[in-house]
């Protein structure tokens, strides 16, 4: 377990009925208490979901990829089922030409011979895996399937191939960024030269492997190393360091009821607890590694396990049963070809019946122990050789190809040398052009400015011309007629060719005259103020319920000379940020004209609605209306538009175009609704104010 660490495997089928009926078992096998409890709901409800579209195909990918999942879900819980699935997923991906499945399937098969004893048929199954991978240039495919290759490999002795593999599926996983199998990778180097007690090198591989994993961020996976790193401290005999490791990763593994990883990581607690002779702990550990094996299944964790198992008892001095666990591991061993299982279990029954006095059968295993050990130590001589070797040759391989990439560049570097004398001259020669070319532009730039201010003063000296003549025109026609009608009047007096009693008549109209004259001029210098020099504007903080109620003060005369309702429904305290001279010209001169165009016994009313971070002012009247034509031009800074109201009261019309620039001013806008013969009402909006008060435009 501890030296494949990534774990693959996946089903053959005669016929789709007896392939169905084995994924039915298989998917309710959790149910019943068989195989993994963590065989997840979401993985039998996607397949049953894919089962019941209408248009549901055995050549789905989705289908096939979930029946890929579902059989490496079941490697150690069911293999049997495993190896069914996975070989039916191979041949559905076979008929729809997936690829990846196929790949993914023939891993799975590889494992389950793997982990059967069957190298060769494993091997074939890997071979056959990465060569449709490197087929279809899938990188992390390909890394996939040379670790479960390399892993074999191993398992076979064949170190030097193994990490020739693992070296080249290292490579890849740099190139792609693969982090998971960089980490799988490196521990599972890592694991080769541990079996070798090279631990220098096996802790030089578990430093890069931390570092790997604190980027991937995954704690299943740092459980799984520190697992690892824990037996590698236990053969080192620092167990201080291995139990420490060990808890931790037993933490991990309980939460996330990874039963496979768990068991394994028992077994190591129960394998430190052996080396300190500590054989009660040590058969508890043991004890509850077994009990989980009753739930998955994995022959070469088994052996590993019944061997421990067996020396702890063999401690307690409980020899017989003792010796069945060893018989049981041994026979395991010699089932999957495990040379190293033999070797310890022979050499554990050896101690047995030796010590029960024994002797033809401790002889017995006492000479399997030996040809084993002779075997296997000329091997592993042979291994650390080749290991040394392939290590030596990996690393020329990377020193031949840095001296050839400085040949390279050092040529390159000739090249480029030269390119960049050429490129030289042309940037010099392109200076000189770019210098001519930028002095022309910058002639070209200054004359255009030069052009555009002249454009600019005569546009400016035209709009004077025309606010000139707009002021004459309005002087001429609206202030003209009713003060030349006050000094024909005067004259009259003067001369004596009206009485007094006469003249006295003329007073209300001499007054409405006289406050038509100012309001005009009013509005005037106002306007022609904004239109040649700028309005400058100065918010602060504004009652617009006391402006509205000064002007209605100021116009209650008008309004009730008209008998017209003139009502305010602004509420106190409703308070806006915004220069309060302006937004007083506004308000008089909007109810100003509502007057104006409201016939006798009407209705002028003033309101103002909150609305998010401004206030909403409206003048609702009950006047004439207006046509929609002149509601398009009424705002228009160049119409002048001059109308009578209801009791022939003039305007300048210049009152809504001055409204029109101070509202905007305070950052609103203003806008009307009329209907002709029903009134008009007209908005503009203010901002509210607010603790943290910003200047207006």
């Amino acid at each position: 377990m501890p030296l494949t660490k990534y774990k693959i495997t996946y089903p053959p089928f005669s016929d789709l009925r007896k392939f169905c009926f084995l994924l039915l078992i298989a998917l309710w096998l959790p149910l019943f208490g068989f195989g993994q409890e963590n065989i997840s709901k979401d993985l039998r409800a996607k397949i049953k979901a894919i089962q019941e579209t209408p248009k549901f195909s055995l050549k789905d990918t989705s289908y096939i990829n979930l029946l890929n999942d579902l059989a490496k879900e079941f490697r150690y819980y069911n293999p049997d089922s495993a190896f069914t699935i996975s070989k039916n997923a191979l041949k559905l991906s076979e008929r729809a030409n997936y690829k990846s499945g196929e790949i993914l399937s023939l891993i799975e098969i590889g494992m389950h011979y793997s982990d059967n004893g069957n190298s060769k048929k494993a091997i074939e199954n890997y071979r056959k895996a990465l060569k449709i991978a490197k087929s279809i240039h899938n990188h992390k495919l390909i890394i996939r399937v040379q670790n479960g290759l390399a892993g074999e490999y191993a398992y076979m002795g064949d170190y030097a191939e193994a990490l020739n593999i693992y070296l080249l599926a290292l490579e890849k996983a740099h190139t792609v960024n693969d982090k998971l199998m960089l980490s799988i990778l490196s521990e599972n180097i890592a694991g080769l030269y541990l079996s070798q007690k090279d631990f220098e090198s096996a802790l030089e591989w578990y430093q890069k492997i931390i570092t790997i994993n604190e980027e991937i961020g995954d704690p299943i996976v740092m459980a799984e190393t520190k697992s690892n790193l824990a037996s590698l401290y236990k053969d080192m005999q620092n167990y201080d360091l291995a139990m420490f490791n060990i808890n931790k990763s037993i933490r991990i593994f309980e939460k996330h009821d990874k039963l496979d990883w768990l068991a394994y990581s028992y077994q190591v607690k129960g394998d430190v607890y052996l080396k300190q002779s500590k054989y009660t702990w040590a058969v508890y550990w043991y004890e509850q590694c077994k009990l989980l094996h009753k739930k998955i299944d994995d022959d070469r964790a088994m052996i590993d396990l019944l061997n421990g198992m067996s020396k702890a008892q063999l401690g307690k001095q409980n020899d017989s049963l003792s010796k069945i666990y060893a018989l049981e591991g041994y026979a395991i061993s010699k089932k999957i070809k495990a040379l190293e299982g033999q070797k310890e279990c022979s050499k554990t029954l050896y101690e047995i019946e030796k010590r029960s006095g024994n002797y033809d059968e401790a002889l017995t295993f006492h000479e399997i122990y030996q040809d084993l050990s002779e075997i296997l130590s000329k091997g592993e001589a042979q291994k650390s050789l080749s290991m040394l070797k392939t290590k030596m040759d990996y690393e020329k391989q990377k020193e031949d190809l840095i001296a050839s990439n400085k040949q390279e560049l050092a040529k390159q570097q000739g090249y480029i040398n030269a390119a960049l004398l050429i490129l030289a001259v042309f940037m010099i020669t392109t200076f000189l052009v770019y210098r001519s070319t930028k002095i022309q532009k910058k002639l070209n730039k200054e004359l255009k400015s030069k052009r555009d201010t002249l454009k600019k003063r005569e546009t400016e000296l035209r709009d004077m011309n025309e606010t000139k003549d707009k002021l004459f025109s309005i002087i001429g026609h609206d202030l003209r007629g009713p003060v030349g009608a006050l000094q024909g009047l005067l004259k009259l007096f003067k001369n004596g060719e009206i009485e007094e009693t006469e003249f006295m008549k003329f007073m209300p109209k001499l007054s409405d005259d006289i406050d038509h004259i100012s309001f005009t001029l009013n509005n005037l210098l106002s306007w022609g103020q904004s239109q040649m020099n700028g309005t400058v504007t100065r918010p602060a903080l504004v009652a617009l319920e006391n402006l509205v109620s000064e002007n209605i003060n100021l116009l209650n005369e008008i309004a009730e000379n008209k008998s017209i309702k003139l009502i305010s429904k602004v509420q106190e305290n409703t308070l806006a940020w915004s220069d309060s001279n302006q937004i007083d010209i506004v308000i008089r001169n909007l109810i100003s004209n509502a007057l104006k165009f409201t016939p006798k016994n009407g209705m002028v009313t003033i309101e103002a609605q909150e609305q998010n971070d401004c206030w909403i002012v409206s003048i609702r009247d009950t006047g004439v209306g207006m046509q929609k034509e002149i509601q398009e031009k009424i705002f228009s800074s160049n119409s002048n538009i001059t109308t009578y109201g209801t009791n022939n009261e003039k305007g300048t019309g210049l009152g809504l175009s001055l409204c029109k620039e101070m509202v905007e001013n305070n950052g609103g806008k203003i806008w009307l609704d009329s209907i002709p013969r029903k009134g008009s009402t007209f908005y503009f909006s203010v901002p509210k104010s607010t603790k943290k008060y910003n200047k207006a435009g």
